[in-house]
């Protein structure tokens, strides 16, 4: 949506016409909401934007057979790194020269991603925040064989699509998430130990230091399933980091498929 509203020509690629079918109305929709905002005043300005906007954007359901054609290539799909790699194994093969790789992985390791093809020195990381159109924010992720060249184009990409880029080389968890995710992490294990209620911590991060959401809140809006999953991650690379410690009542709502916002309970529940 961000690239196509910023005059690029995309093509979107999921597994079914039915999911892409449901993406566009999505876009959309999301699009409707931002011109009614941007061109509150103007309405016939706003739908000459939307139009314009998804004349940009078309879909396939066959990556290689369109990879062709393209500049760049951003990965947005399951955080696995075995699928990942072969779709980016797959792709290496049909792109040309000139393409630049990159994952929008929150989790896994760019450079593990770039080694599965031949390009290394075009491939990085390009995290964006949800929800995308509104979050300003992007991590351009550097690896130790990324070039300058490739560098500087994921920033410029990054600016083009009315983005804030920030750098960061290929750690765990990148910036935001190295920082967010422990502190998550610190909040259930004192909720865990009795000090605190969940409820009364995140009262204090809103009120205390100004989050828009405590972080119990916000571990049920990630999903819980996807926190744990990023945590056991780390956990396996550096198993005696005392901040990567797995969290046995995380293991067991996760367990119980209570997975937050999206089940319907977490930490909270929902109707």
């Amino acid at each position: 949506q961000v690239a196509a509203a910023s005059g690029h020509t995309v093509v979107l690629v999921d597994q079914s016409d039915e999911i892409l079918k449901k993406s566009t109305k999505g876009i959309e929709e999301s699009l409707k909401r931002v011109t009614k905002k941007k061109f509150a005043d103007k309405p016939e300005a706003g739908a000459e934007f939307i139009k314009k906007t998804l004349k940009n954007l078309t879909t396939s359901t066959d990556a290689a057979s369109v990879v062709h054609s393209t500049d760049l290539v951003i990965e947005a799909i399951v955080e696995n790194l075995d699928v990942k790699n072969q779709l980016f194994k797959t792709l290496d093969k049909f792109a040309p020269e000139h393409t630049i790789f990159a994952s929008n992985t929150s989790s896994l390791q760019i450079t593990k991603m770039a080694n599965a093809t031949t390009r290394q020195d075009r491939f990085g990381g390009l995290h964006f925040f949800n929800p995308v159109p509104m979050m300003k924010l992007v991590e351009v992720i550097k690896t130790p064989m990324t070039s300058q060249k490739t560098f500087e184009s994921l920033v410029d990409f990054s600016k083009a699509v009315g983005k804030s880029p920030v750098s960061c080389k290929d750690t765990p968890g990148f910036i935001v998430n190295r920082l967010l995710v422990p502190y998550m992490m610190e909040a259930v294990r004192l909720f865990e130990r009795g000090d605190a209620s969940k409820e009364d911590i995140d009262v204090a991060m809103k009120l205390g230091a100004g989050y828009p959401m405590g972080p119990f809140e916000l571990l049920d809006y990630v999903g819980l399933d996807t926190s744990k999953y990023i945590i056991d991650g780390w956990h396996s690379l550096e198993p005696n980091n005392p901040l990567f410690a797995p969290s046995p009542l995380l293991n067991k709502l996760v367990e119980e498929k209570k997975l937050g916002k999206k089940t319907g309970e977490g930490f909270y529940k929902y109707k």
